[in-house]
Parts: C-alpha cells; structure tokens; sequence
C-alpha cells in the first residue's frame, strides 16, 4: 500500500503519508511544543515546522510540506496556523486539524490574556533575551532556506525562479506581491519546466470527503455574506464581536502583521480599546511564540465593555481563526486530487521554487533587518545555525541558547 518517493542522493524512502496516520493527541503534544517554541513571527513558524515535521518525525515529505505552504500562500488568513492545521489534518483528520490548532495557539493565547489582566504591569519587549530570539529566528529561517532550496531549486531553471521571486518580493513589498508571484511562477513552471524534475510525486492520503470540503466553503462564504447583514440590528456585543473578527480573519492575505490595521480599525474607533492599549498589546505579542493573530485574545480580554475577560478572548480567537480551519478543510482535498496531474505538477515545481524565494526575502525582511544589528549579534546568529544545520541540536533548545546568548549581550 505505501508509495516510495526518491529522495535526493537517489536511494528510495517510504514517503511518510502513505504510512498509518497518527492520533490527535500525538499531534496536540507536538504542536503543543512548536507553541511553546516557535518564537519568530510567521516565517520562522515554518522553519520550526518543517525542522520538527519534516526532518525529524517525517510526517510528511519536503515536496508535500512545499505544497502546503504554497497552498496556503493563496488563503486568506495566517499562513503558519493554515500550514500546521493541514499537517494536522492529513496526519489525523479533522480531529488532528482542530489539536494542532490548540498546541500551536493556546500557549500564546493564554500568555497575551494573562498580560492583558495585568496591563499595567506589562514589561518592556526590547530585553536581551528577546533579541536573543529574534536572531534565533534568523537562524531557523536560514536553514530553512537552505534544506528547501536544495530540494525544491536544485537546477539552474528553479534556482532562478526563486532568486527573480525574492528579488520581487524585496522590491514589491506586502501581500499582493507575494500573490501574484506565487501566480506567475505556477504559468511559468506550467509552461517551462514539464518534466523538468525526475522526482515520483505522490498523493496525500484521504483527509476529508469532498462534500465535506465543499459544504466547509459554503459555510465560509455564508457567514462572510451573512453576518455584516444581520449586524445592524443585532443587539448581542458578543455577535458584533465575532463578526468584526470574523471579517478580519477572512479578508487578511499575507497574515503575520498584515492584521494589524484591520483590527485598529474594528476595536478601537468604537472604543472597544483604547489606541494605547492596542499598541501595548501589540508590543506583548512580539514577546510571545506561536501566531500573532492570537493578538485577538489580548482584545478580546481587554475589552472595555462586556463580553471581555476570559469570553470576550475566547470569541474573539474562535472568530479570527474560524475562516482558517473553513479555507483549509474546503481547499485541501483539491490538492489532493490535483497534485498527481503532470500538468499541476510542472506548476507546483515553479510555485515551490517561488516559496523558496519568499523565505529568502523574508530572510533578509524582517528577519535579518531586525535582529542583526551588530557584528556580535552575526556572531550570535551562526552559531546558532551551525548547531541547528550542522549538529542537529534540537530547535527548542537553540532557542534557550539563543535567548541566553542575547541576555548575555544585552548585559555587556
């Protein structure tokens, strides 16, 4: 029943998705752990995935984890939780969908609650230990880069698909860019590079039924046109609550800090917050692992009028992350039928070699531009990638020694 899939010294290896699926809750322990972790913003988000899914538990091949991030590139929302909640779903189904929601969001979540009962107490982000973590991300994020670039541009034609899309990306900054990039490196690896890859592509397994996936988009587009009709005269703070968050989760591409003016514009003209708090509460969440769109939790929490509290971020995270889970369960059984045609294939080989691209510019921005600032900072940070690419040290503890190092420098 397993397929077998090259890898690239040309022996053959079981490709991990064609092996029994795992259980929710081995999928909430590892998300759990990446939520605790994955310090870094979107992008080293999926360098941490790919360390921990790819690498090392191999849950699913490089090409296939290639596919869902570019999948998810087209997706309206965040692209790091889109990513780990289709690895939960072709690993263990929906219920896996929903655990590796809850590991990878929760931590985050409950720590930004937990500020914004104590706001006032909140301390400074600018520590030495959190520029610690920043050049830690420079370093999963460089070899991230690296292992895919190896994998998915290993010949002149994607090797410069992907050096022409970061150059893009730099120079076109913001989601469309990155869109529309992704766009024409699928007609160009159409057009150009059929039978360009000798690898044997393989199918991901059964996750949902098509009715399902179809019956998932109707209810996402249903609620998307439903509830900004029903808000005017909807008398429940909770319902207009939910439907702001809602809208923002639907109508934000790029994810990451592309969120952030839509939520100003929802939360603090009605006074929901205060500028201030928003800010604050912006500032908290940069200090945190795991999604920024957990940001959510933090207003919900801070809320001036009732449901605030403990329910107000429990609506307010639901409805931010809700058209995540509807857009993935709708789209990804289509990547399944459609990865195995020669046709998409050739696509997908132009649209991966761009992913390898956008990680490269992102690698520079905002990665490297916020974190490198000094020579002992570059110092800091080949370091850590040389004990993560070349000695195979876990990421959780680079992490620690990243965050010890930065304290460290902070003090001098």
């Amino acid at each position: 029943m397993s397929e077998r899939v090259a890898r690239d010294d040309g022996s053959a290896s079981t490709d991990p998705l064609a092996e029994p699926r795992g259980s929710a809750l081995e999928v909430l322990s590892v998300a759990t752990r990446l939520g605790l972790t994955s310090f870094g913003g979107p992008v080293a988000h999926l360098g941490y995935f790919r360390e921990e899914y790819v690498r090392r538990r191999k849950w699913i091949s490089e090409n296939v984890y290639a596919d869902l991030v570019a999948l998810c590139q087209f997706l309206p929302g965040p692209t790091s939780s889109q990513v780990g909640i289709a690895i939960g779903l072709v690993r263990a189904g929906l219920p896996g969908a929903v655990a590796s929601w809850l590991g990878f969001t929760l931590p985050s979540a409950i720590a930004l609650v937990a500020l914004a009962f104590g706001l006032q107490r909140l301390g400074a982000t600018d520590a030495g230990w959190l520029h610690g973590l920043k050049i830690a991300a420079v370093a999963v994020v460089a070899n991230a880069v690296w292992g895919m670039a190896r994998s998915l541009a290993p010949d002149r034609e994607r090797a410069t698909v992907a050096i022409v899309s970061a150059i893009v990306v730099l120079s076109w900054p913001g989601a469309l860019g990155q869109v529309l990039v992704i766009a024409v490196a699928g007609l160009v690896g159409w057009r150009l590079l059929t039978g360009s890859s000798g690898e044997k592509r393989v199918s991901l397994p059964p996750t949902v039924r098509r009715r399902t996936a179809v019956a998932s988009l109707v209810v996402f587009f249903g609620l998307l046109g439903l509830l900004p009709l029903v808000r005017p005269v909807a008398t429940n703070q909770a319902f207009v609550m939910f439907d702001s968050f809602f809208r923002v989760g639907s109508l934000v591409f790029g994810g990451g800090h592309v969120v952030l003016p839509l939520l100003q514009a929802e939360v603090v003209p009605p006074g929901w917050v205060t500028n201030s708090e928003f800010v604050a509460g912006y500032g908290a969440a940069q200090a945190v692992p795991g999604p920024l769109f957990t940001f959510a939790a933090f207003l919900g929490a801070a809320m001036h009028e009732k449901p605030n509290g403990i329910a107000g971020a429990a609506i307010a995270l639901v409805a931010i992350f809700l058209p995540t889970f509807f857009m993935v369960v709708g789209a990804l059984p289509f990547l399944s039928a459609l990865r195995t045609r020669a046709g998409f294939q050739s696509a997908l080989r132009g649209i991966n070699a761009a992913v390898v691209g956008l990680l490269l510019a992102a690698l520079y921005h905002p990665v490297w531009t916020s974190a490198i600032k000094t020579s002992a900072d570059l110092a800091l940070a080949l370091v850590t990638f040389a004990l993560l690419a070349l000695w195979s040290v876990p990421v959780w503890l680079v992490v620690v020694i990243a965050a010890l190092g930065g304290a460290a420098l902070g003090a001098r």
